[in-house]
């Protein structure tokens, strides 16, 4: 009887750790899916696609795709003249809208991206108020058909089965369709035809390149590129031939590509003050930092830059079949996937580019067309550094030296000496010291801006200006009256240079991560815009004819 009892007691003894053991369980299980589901809420300032670095890893679906193409193939577009009713859609629809405003712009670009906003003053922020400003708004004169880089082919109806022949399968028509070659790996059939709001916006891009700049900063496919930019499936990583430094061709549905340029050290991190100018690191958000001043400026003279973070595993060792460039992957001895690439400087296993494990920091930016469509010329700058540790330039030697330039084509006529002006107090500003060329598009012959192009070395030292940058201005004693009317109106407490840039950053959408620009680097901005309108002054002490005025008709001064 004894043992009956002892053994009915062990049982109920079993049977409580058993109840106790699955409610412990339960309580667990929920709890881990509390957890959970709380780390995947991304911050609601950030972009919907990029998340901060701590939720990334947790949270980001990663998508693994085969292998792509052995290499990034040119995509060539039609380039014979438009007809009348596309220079009208170009010019009026996409160029120059005047029932659009920037705030509409803006709106829709937060939209997209999950931008930021800044502080709104009067119902708008120091942004909105500064590019509604007439000094952003004023009237130019309406582009002709020979001022647009690049026409779409129009499909004439006219019969004449000779003459279609004659047209080719490059041309986009009403009846034509060109489609995305990434169909097979999931994605939904997207074509574009003749008609402009179907094509893909780095497509919209190229079509919208004129004489006088590479974007309208009020077309609304500014917004949807820089999405595109940051959001598009990577499906091929190949490195780019040449440079100094380390960069990679990707491609997007639809023909896309850009040009990737990797973290190489943290944002507050200063350059070396012993290091020359020529063997500095590229920064990432120095490229993007240049294409927001560049706008901020009213130049419009870089392709759109976009931050984004990737996954060096599936967005690149995975797809990439750049052989030389799979074989320099390797894994940390802290577990972080790394890949180094073969380049002129830092592309060895000491100087690796590593995710965390995975993800990676980069900036993505649009490519110009294809060279076969729209050859560029490339232009020695005439203030090019002699790039060596012991020897001077020229115009380190000789003060006089602008008037030697000013009697050699092409800066005898024309504007070409003001654009790089513009260029030296945009590389001032942002402390660029490696603009030994520049680009221009052959189409336009000597009358066009300059292509501010391969800004990664910017931005390196806030606590030290470099006023060697600034020698074109001072030798020339020339600048645009546009230029230095935004500027003044860039030093003034209402639209303060630093608060628009700021403001504008928030844009991106790395801005999530941690701020593109540290507050020491904002400020040296305004300490810099300060030194460049010193200078102006002090040529108009000494100099009669300062100032080119090329905005006839406005007689007002930043106020």
């Amino acid at each position: 009887m004894k043992t009956q009892n002892s053994g009915r007691s062990t049982r109920c003894i079993y049977l409580g750790l058993a109840c106790l053991s699955l409610v412990l369980h339960l309580f667990l299980a929920f709890l881990c899916l509390s957890v959970l589901q709380k780390a995947c809420v991304l911050p609601t300032s950030s972009s919907s696609s990029i998340p901060t670095r701590t939720d990334t890893q947790h949270c980001r679906s990663i998508s693994h795709s085969s292998s792509s193409s052995a290499a990034l193939p040119s995509r060539k577009l039609p380039t014979i003249p438009q007809s009348e009713e596309h220079r009208k859609l170009n010019a009026n629809t996409f160029r120059h809208k005047k029932n659009h405003s920037f705030s509409d712009a803006t709106e829709w670009e937060n939209t997209l991206i999950g931008a930021g906003k800044g502080q709104k003053v009067n119902g708008r922020t120091k942004l909105e108020e500064l590019f509604e400003h007439p000094l952003y708004n004023l009237p130019r004169p309406e582009l002709q058909d020979d001022d647009w880089l690049l026409r779409v082919k129009k499909k004439e109806h006219s019969g004449d089965r000779g003459s279609e022949e004659e047209e080719g399968e490059d041309a986009i028509d009403d009846d034509s369709q060109g489609s995305s070659a990434s169909e097979e790996e999931g994605y939904d059939k997207m074509s574009w035809t003749s008609a402009m709001e179907t094509h893909p916006p780095w497509l919209r891009f190229h079509l919208g390149i004129s004489r006088r700049e590479l974007y309208d900063r009020k077309d609304p496919n500014l917004a949807q590129l820089t999405h595109y930019l940051a959001t598009q499936r990577v499906l091929g990583a190949v490195q780019k031939e040449g440079g100094t430094q380390l960069k990679l061709l990707v491609s997007f549905q639809n023909h896309g590509q850009a040009l990737l340029k990797p973290m190489k050290q943290s944002r507050d991190a200063e350059t070396d003050g012993n290091l020359f100018y020529f063997s500095d690191f590229e920064r990432h958000n120095a490229e993007i930092a240049a294409f927001h001043l560049d706008r901020l400026l009213g130049f419009n003279r870089i392709p759109p830059v976009v931050g984004r973070l990737i996954n060096v595993t599936s967005e690149v060792r995975e797809i990439t079949t750049d052989k030389k460039l799979s074989r320099t992957f390797f894994t940390s001895p802290v577990g972080n996937v790394c890949f180094y690439g073969q380049c002129e400087y830092y592309c060895s296993s000491e100087h690796p580019v590593c995710g965390r494990p995975h993800q990676l920091e980069v900036s993505v930016a649009a490519m110009l067309p294809d060279l076969s469509l729209a050859p560029r010329r490339s232009w020695r700058s005439p203030w090019r550094r002699a790039y060596s540790r012991t020897k001077l330039a020229a115009w380190e030697k000789d003060p006089a030296y602008c008037d030697t330039v000013k009697q050699r084509p092409p800066y005898s006529h024309g504007t070409r000496l003001l654009d790089l002006i513009d260029m030296a107090v945009l590389d001032f500003l942002m402390s660029n010291m490696d603009r030994h060329h520049y680009e221009t598009f052959e189409t336009f012959g000597n009358e066009t801006f300059l292509l501010h192009l391969d800004n990664g070395r910017a931005f390196g030292r806030h606590s030290r200006d470099e006023p060697s940058i600034l020698v074109p201005l001072q030798q020339c004693c020339r600048i645009r009256r546009s230029t230095l009317l935004r500027l003044r109106l860039l030093s003034l407490p209402s639209f303060r240079l630093s608060d628009a840039m700021r403001e504008s950053l928030l844009r991106d959408p790395l801005a999530a991560v941690a701020p593109l620009l540290s507050e020491p680097h904002l400020s040296a901005l305004d300490r810099r815009l300060a030194a460049v309108l010193r200078v102006v002054e002090a040529c108009q002490g000494h100099h009669a004819e300062v100032i080119h005025n090329d905005v006839e008709g406005y007689d007002q001064q930043p106020d």
